[in-house]
């Protein structure tokens, strides 16, 4: 009645949908541990959690700045005390490595940065008289046409005057808190570099204490996440420094080139917001080019294209040299990571994105190894398809 299909199966066609299979499991995967970060950060948000941990955070930032010292200096010091350095003379050489670096650079160029600023306050005015200038011939050039911008101009030139005025106003206040500011900021590193020589010499108590704290049957699996962890973070938080010094080295440089007033202001600033992946290289430049556009549209375009030289060099360079695949994380993951963190702690969300979702894909990797829910899922898909 029913004949019998004697054709054989197309091993390829099969092959190929098993892959697909797969990729759509990891694709669900990845939805999934996304919707459950959210709900996770939703429910903290609701309970007020986050605002619990800035206060203590505030509190205990020394604590914390010791800690990542620590935590960075540590493969230093066990490489020291390998050569048979005692543990406490591989720790004061550290530190004192550390804190000459660091007074090397404050003496070499603080300097710089005060004249900087201080030449930078005082071409404020000739900035927004530019600036007015600039728009008016922008707006001249549409004159006669249909094109009317007169209520544009009348707009801008409203915000520059309000500008000037907050500027001059509130110039002494904000030159005062941030002097505060700097002296506090200043107190709370001293502090921290204090607690992290102390945390250098006990570390590896630190972490023994914590995991001795954990059921027994657990302390093996503990020590190796937190191995991890440990590897995969230091490379990116080690190669993010060196990124951000070689940016703002290369940045002042282009600058200084183009004649753009407080380069290495601008550097710094670059520099700094270098740590948003993606996003932050954009942050940066845009109070650059427009100081650079006040000056002449020549400085302008110069200015755009130093920095987009020195992004290529990032990009091309730094990057793949010093970061590698640090993190193994795809770009689509870090974007959505940093919409998301963006969206619940606003920019310092985005400087942390990248690290914790590289911390919580080990987690989810580990626990996955530990109970193959993912091996699992994929079995099965391999043999419904086979039948």
């Amino acid at each position: 009645m029913f004949k019998k299909d004697n054709k054989k199966i197309n091993k390829s066609d099969l092959n190929e949908l098993i892959s697909t299979s797969n990729k759509l499991v990891k694709v669900g995967y990845l939805v999934a541990i996304i919707v459950l970060i959210v709900l996770i950060l939703n429910v903290c948000k609701s309970l007020h959690v986050f605002k619990i941990i800035k206060e203590l955070f505030i509190v205990i930032s020394p604590v914390f700045i010791g800690l990542l010292l620590a935590w960075l200096f540590d493969p230093i010091i066990k490489f020291l005390t390998s050569k048979k350095i005692p543990r406490i003379i591989s720790c004061i050489l550290v530190y004192l490595l550390f804190l000459g670096g660091l007074t090397f650079l404050i003496v070499l160029l603080a300097p710089s940065f005060v004249n900087q600023i201080k030449d930078f306050i005082t071409t404020i005015p000739d900035i927004i008289r530019d600036s007015k200038s600039f728009v008016s011939d922008v707006v001249n050039n549409f004159a006669g046409k249909e094109i009317d911008l007169s209520n544009i101009k009348a707009q801008i030139f409203t915000s520059l005057e309000k500008l000037s005025v907050s500027l001059t106003t509130n110039l002494p206040n904000t030159l005062m808190n941030l002097v505060k500011s700097l002296i506090s900021g200043g107190l709370f590193v001293i502090l921290g570099i204090m607690i992290g020589f102390y945390m250098s010499y006990d570390f590896d108590k630190l972490s023994s204490t914590f995991v001795d704290l954990l059921p027994e049957s657990w302390r093996l699996n503990t020590n190796e996440l937190i191995r991890r962890i440990n590897q995969s973070l230091r490379g990116y938080v080690s190669g993010l420094f060196l990124v951000m010094f070689l940016v703002f080295i290369t940045q002042s440089v282009a600058l200084t080139i183009v004649g753009l007033k407080a380069p290495l202001v601008f550097a710094l600033f670059c520099a700094i917001t270098d740590v948003i992946p993606y996003f932050g290289p954009y942050i940066g430049a845009i109070p650059a080019v427009l100081v650079a556009f006040t000056i002449s549209p020549l400085t302008g375009l110069f200015c755009i294209i130093a920095i987009v030289i020195v992004q290529v060099l990032e990009n091309n360079f730094y990057q793949p040299l010093i970061m590698g695949h640090t993190m193994k994380l795809h770009p689509v993951t870090i974007m959505v990571g940093l919409l998301i963190f963006e969206h619940f702690f606003g920019i310092i969300g985005m400087v942390i994105a990248t690290p914790a979702i590289a911390t919580i894909k080990v987690i989810f990797t580990f626990i996955d190894e530990k109970i193959g829910v993912i091996n699992k899922i994929k079995g099965e898909v391999n043999v419904e398809e086979e039948k």
